[in-house]
């Protein structure tokens, strides 16, 4: 059987992958897919969560055994996991976490299954639209130069020694009568 999967990205909105993969193919396999047509690179803590239709997690893969976090929860690894096991259902939801420090993913939808019609098992992109958010946020760059010397100078001005003129204040525009 043939999976076909259509990714898209909740940040960005003329983003759209078709990916076909063979459903005997892997979690891992699928999500080299996504990192090779994304441009993105492997990190620790990427995973795939198998939803509900309203987009609720319902079980996860991880990329390593190393990310196991409860004894009691079954724990599945994508390069165990056959995609067969969890998707087959036409409308099926997933979703891939690509930047587990910030929690940004992409919502895959199952649209179409086909019998006959092989693809390789490690898959093949059938339709691309617009580029990919980047993988990383970038950090906010400390404030320096000029900036630093402005905020300084404020500061000082603003909780100076000198403190605040008694008369400068108006009690009145309070509602205060003292």
């Amino acid at each position: 059987m043939t999976l076909r999967l259509t990714l898209i990205s909740p940040e960005v909105e003329d983003f759209i992958l078709e990916l076909k993969i063979d459903a005997d193919a892997s979690f891992a396999d699928l999500h080299r897919l996504i990192l090779k047509h994304c441009g993105f690179e492997e990190v620790p803590g990427q995973r795939f969560f198998v939803c509900d239709d309203s987009w609720k997690p319902i079980q996860r893969i991880l990329l390593g055994d190393e990310e196991k976090v409860d004894i009691d929860e079954d724990v599945f690894l994508m390069d165990d996991t056959d995609l067969g096991e969890f998707i087959e259902d036409e409308g099926q939801r997933l979703t891939y976490r690509f930047d587990p420090e910030n929690r940004r993913m992409f919502l895959l939808e199952l649209t179409e299954t086909t019998f006959g019609d092989p693809v390789p098992e490690a898959g093949v992109l059938t339709r691309r639209h617009g580029n990919p958010p980047a993988q990383f946020i970038a950090e906010e760059e400390p404030v320096t130069g000029i900036q630093t010397v402005v905020s300084e100078e404020l500061e000082e001005e603003f909780y100076g020694e000198d403190g605040f003129e008694e008369e400068d204040l108006d009690l009145e525009g309070f509602d205060i009568l003292e």
